[in-house]
């Protein structure tokens, strides 16, 4: 398929849409992508998660196109996008204020995530998203590039708010915090994609469910949350779906004829 024969983008968030209860592809969902595709609309994954997280989750969709850490990184049928970097001594200051609370810190890029320390908190918070728990590495800001920081807590977000106005944050769970780039979120993501590709005017669908698909949804013609999605989203969204549980991602889809 060239570009120009593109009818449609449609954006998925993972955990609490595109996914089910386990942080799995279903056959149902799986089936709807390809046809998807077949009808020329290309499913993009928008997500938290990195690069690394996603790969056994994006090879199940069938899906190629990715919105990565919260529009930090942006890849396109293998084509790099966008790539947005937290300077270095953003995450130096962020880490040290982690271990001032007592809180552990993870570090992003798109193909490595390392943690500060396996406390009981790191631990919970990758097995709330059934992710593998990542190697320990206290410095790793001075070794890599990161696009996110992952504030692994679950109290004091005001005062990381007040501290690090340059950053932006989004609590999605009640283990962790993601972190990126002031202003960053799915929606820049999502800018940034159609204007590398000139693929504006072509139709938009964004489904989502949690506080960082917010700006997801913005960023679409057709806004879609899920029965299970937080109240703020379904009252921006132009048509609400089943939960994620419930088959939401397909009747979604076939109320908008894409499948």
């Amino acid at each position: 398929m060239t570009l120009t024969d593109i009818k449609g983008l449609a954006f998925f968030d993972l955990d609490g849409t595109l996914l089910d209860q386990h942080s799995k592809i279903t056959p149902e969902v799986a089936q709807a992508m390809a046809q998807l595709k077949e009808n020329n609309i290309i499913p993009i994954i928008a997500t938290g998660r990195t690069n690394l997280e996603i790969k056994e989750i994006s090879a199940a969709a069938g899906i190629d196109s990715f919105i990565t850490m919260n529009g930090q990184y942006v890849l396109f049928e293998g084509k790099e996008v966008a790539n947005t970097i937290i300077p270095k001594e953003t995450c130096r200051r962020l880490a040290e204020k982690t271990a001032e609370l007592n809180q552990e810190i993870g570090f992003y890029t798109p193909d490595a995530i390392r943690v500060s320390g396996h406390s009981e908190n790191t631990k919970n918070s990758y097995a709330f998203i059934h992710s593998d728990l990542p190697a320990i590495d206290g410095t790793y800001y001075e070794k890599r590039d990161l696009n996110m920081l992952l504030i692994l807590g679950q109290t004091d977000d005001e005062k990381y708010h007040a501290e690090f106005d340059e950053l932006t944050f989004y609590r999605n769970g009640p283990y962790s915090i993601d972190v990126v780039s002031k202003g960053g979120s799915k929606g820049t993501g999502i800018k940034a994609l159609i204007n590398e590709l000139d693929l504006e005017g072509v139709p938009t669908y964004g489904f989502g469910d949690g506080p960082n698909d917010i700006d997801l949804l913005k960023a679409c013609d057709n806004k879609i949350a899920m029965g299970n999605a937080i109240p703020e989203l379904k009252e921006l969204a132009t048509h609400v779906t089943a939960k994620n549980t419930e088959g939401g991602i397909v009747q979604a889809l076939k109320h908008f004829n894409l499948i």
